[in-house]
């Protein structure tokens, strides 16, 4: 048997190439406040429902604001057995603290862990893009009133055919990234869903407070369905599609910019 987290049936080590094919640690490190945070709710969901003592909850959540220290420090080191951010949080909490950093993971699997990091670190990710994209609309906007009388030629297929205002062409991306910022807005009540709670896909069976959860994390629903809640990913995949079709209206906003900034055209100068 192997010492690692997911070597229960193996008899020996994989190869060094294969370990290094799975981890995910360089990407997912990001994933270090969400981790903590989440961890930090889970201990005090453990002593609510008498799993662990309060002197362990405090021990815990010690031990977390030290990891979360070092990561905001920027002094936080991966070790080599570190595959991945949970993996390297909860290697740091047992230095840190002790035997007492096993008791973190009562009822907890690393499917419900991952999946709630997950959805809160995107959280956080589309509150600064809206915030991002509303930037850019302001600023479209003051473009726009600073040159309310300026003509332009309107074009169709790059040949000229009516006269509109400057601020009539740039106002159109404006629209673009509204509906944009609206798509976002939409998609949020689908990823702000509390998984933590859930298990590995049947539930937790230590009478964990779901609804507590819940309010220390912001979660705004739980998971009505435990294997749906660990096993799907389509909130990932909406936000992709977002930044596809958000990135197809910036590419069109910069190819407009690329064209009228040049020689033949002489509108704007970058």
């Amino acid at each position: 048997m192997t010492t690692f987290l997911w070597g229960g049936r193996f008899e020996g080590a994989p190869d060094a190439l294969m370990r290094r094919f799975g981890d995910s640690i360089s990407f997912d490190i990001r994933l270090w406040e969400a981790d903590i945070s989440a961890s930090e709710a889970y201990a005090r969901a453990l002593a609510r429902a008498g799993v662990i003592s309060k002197a362990v909850r405090d021990q815990l959540l010690d031990g977390l604001a030290q990891v979360r220290a070092e990561f905001a420090a920027g002094n936080f080191v991966v070790q080599p057995g570190d595959e991945d951010i949970h993996t390297a949080v909860e290697r740091r909490l047992g230095e840190l603290i002790g035997a007492a950093a096993g008791m973190l993971h009562t009822g907890r699997s690393r499917n419900d862990q991952v999946a709630t990091d997950t959805r809160l670190y995107l959280r956080g990710q589309v509150q600064a893009l809206r915030q991002q994209v509303h930037a850019l609309q302001a600023a479209i906007v003051d473009k726009a009133e600073a040159h309310l009388d300026v003509l332009m030629p309107g074009y169709t297929h790059l040949q000229p055919a009516q006269p509109v205002r400057f601020s009539h062409w740039l106002l159109s991306y404006f629209w673009m990234f509204q509906r944009d910022r609206e798509r976002l807005d939409a998609l949020v009540p689908r990823l702000n869903v509390l998984p933590l709670g859930a298990g590995a896909l049947s539930g937790n069976p230590w009478g964990i407070d779901q609804e507590f959860l819940r309010q220390e994390l912001g979660f705004d629903a739980i998971a009505p369905n435990s294997m749906d809640a660990v096993s799907d990913r389509d909130y990932l995949v909406e936000l992709l599609s977002w930044c596809c079709l958000t990135q197809i209206h910036l590419s069109r906003l910069a190819e407009d910019l690329i064209i009228f900034s040049s020689r033949e055209f002489g509108f704007v100068e970058l």
